[in-house]
């Protein structure tokens, strides 16, 4: 795999790890972070939420920011937290969760809204009289997972702890670094991750778009693809394991 030269889009301190991993298997990687994470301030709206707490059967931390953000608000609110089934989409939130001393579930065989959706756990948790889920997000996302909630008879509310914003970079930072680095493939963590490497590629997209794009889920891979993405792969997860088997799949391209 050492023939790979890899675009790495996550927020700085993700991208630092996941570059670090990447380095330990012969794979050269460069950082260029396309999503910021600005938290929301917290409102007398957000904070009588957390104190409401116990009102719902579940609550879906859906990233790690999310996490982090939603257990500040936590310590505010909640001496010790009410018993309650918390999920996450991946592992690595789970751990911050899971470090504050929360009950958490999370699937194992894929980081997306299909894979918790047939989660058997979460379905128990949602087989009562009028359930009622929790999802702590960024502004936006995820709609997938509260449609499909609601298809199941579950009420569903968001609570929103952060934003995530393209940081500054000149018009053609994206096209200059792949060329200067002699990139070969692009990853990126996110359906808003995909549309910031979009929009800061401009003109040089339909160029760009011939490189191998790996994305973690089928929904942001629709998404790459009917952006004209030609090839794109989705690794069914967006940490470092995930990323590593799709690469050992996928032949590194001749430039």
């Amino acid at each position: 795999m050492t023939g790979w030269r890899l675009l790495l889009t996550r927020p700085a301190d993700e991208s630092a790890a996941l570059s670090s991993v990447l380095a330990e298997s012969g794979i050269f990687s460069s950082c260029l972070p396309l999503l910021e994470i600005e938290p929301i301030a917290a409102s007398d709206t957000m904070r009588g939420v957390i104190r409401e707490l116990d009102r719902y059967c579940a609550v879906i931390v859906v990233s790690k920011p999310a996490a982090r953000f939603g257990i500040d608000l936590l310590r505010q609110q909640w001496p010790q937290p009410p018993s309650l089934k918390w999920f996450t989409v991946g592992a690595a939130t789970a751990q911050i969760l899971e470090d504050f001393g929360l009950d958490v579930s999370f699937p194992v065989d894929g980081d997306d809204s299909e894979a918790l959706l047939d989660l058997p756990v979460l379905r128990e948790a949602i087989a009562r009289p009028d359930p009622r889920v929790l999802i702590m997000r960024g502004e936006g996302g995820r709609e997938l997972l509260a449609e499909r909630l609601r298809e199941l008879g579950a009420s569903v509310e968001y609570l929103e702890l952060y934003r995530r914003a393209l940081p500054q970079y000149a018009t053609t930072a994206l096209p200059d670094r792949i060329e200067a680095e002699r990139l070969n493939g692009l990853v990126v963590s996110s359906g808003q991750g995909f549309e910031h490497l979009h929009q800061l590629a401009g003109d040089a997209w339909p160029r760009l778009a011939q490189l191998p794009l790996f994305v973690p889920s089928p929904r942001v891979a629709e998404l790459a693809r009917a952006a004209g993405a030609q090839t794109v792969v989705d690794c069914r997860g967006a940490n470092a394991t995930a990323l590593l088997t799709a690469l050992r799949e996928q032949p590194v391209p001749v430039l």
